[in-house]
């Protein structure tokens, strides 16, 4: 298995999501009500536990799951695979994604989430790559913004494999 080049360090992801963390605390201090993150499966896992970490204030944690890619090729199409469990109306909801490609994932997921009335819904993403953006939303808190690279590491994956990886590496 060869290793992926390192674009961003274990040490940058770090630092950039107890930052991240703390824009969120900060825009959402305890009084204003619930806070609860969905991440979205699997590539979030990894970035939502450590935000999560990093918060100082307590969120709750729902997942969802959805399918849009066939190895490194986007179908165009997104499944829902497994739906929150929660009830998230009149609760301020961030979803958590890895990675904003399209955007086209994400319009999806904030349809199938409005329909619940949450209080306030907001879009955090570890990577976005702007020049493929083709969606109708803005992201509220981007960690990084990378080039239009297939990257793994840090709970993203190429056919199952790279999850693990501490850092965000592109494939040769």
């Amino acid at each position: 298995m060869e290793i992926p080049r390192v674009l961003i360090s274990p040490e940058q992801i770090k630092s950039r999501v107890e930052r991240l963390a703390e824009e969120i605390s900060k825009d959402h201090p305890e009084h204003s009500g619930d806070l609860v993150f969905v991440s979205v499966l699997k590539g979030a896992f990894i970035f939502t536990a450590d935000l999560l970490r990093s918060m100082a204030r307590p969120a709750d944690i729902e997942f969802i799951s959805v399918s849009s890619y066939q190895g490194t090729t986007s179908t165009g199409h997104v499944r829902l695979i497994q739906d929150v469990s929660a009830d998230i109306a009149g609760k301020q909801v961030i979803l958590i994604e890895d990675i904003i490609d399209s955007g086209l994932t994400v319009d999806y997921l904030l349809k199938v989430l409005l329909v619940r009335q949450p209080a306030s819904l907001r879009v955090c993403t570890l990577l976005a790559k702007p020049s493929q953006h083709r969606m109708h939303f803005d992201i509220s808190y981007v960690g990084f913004e990378i080039p239009n690279r297939f990257v793994v590491g840090y709970g993203m994956d190429f056919n199952g494999k790279y999850r693990q990886l501490p850092f965000i590496g592109a494939l040769a």
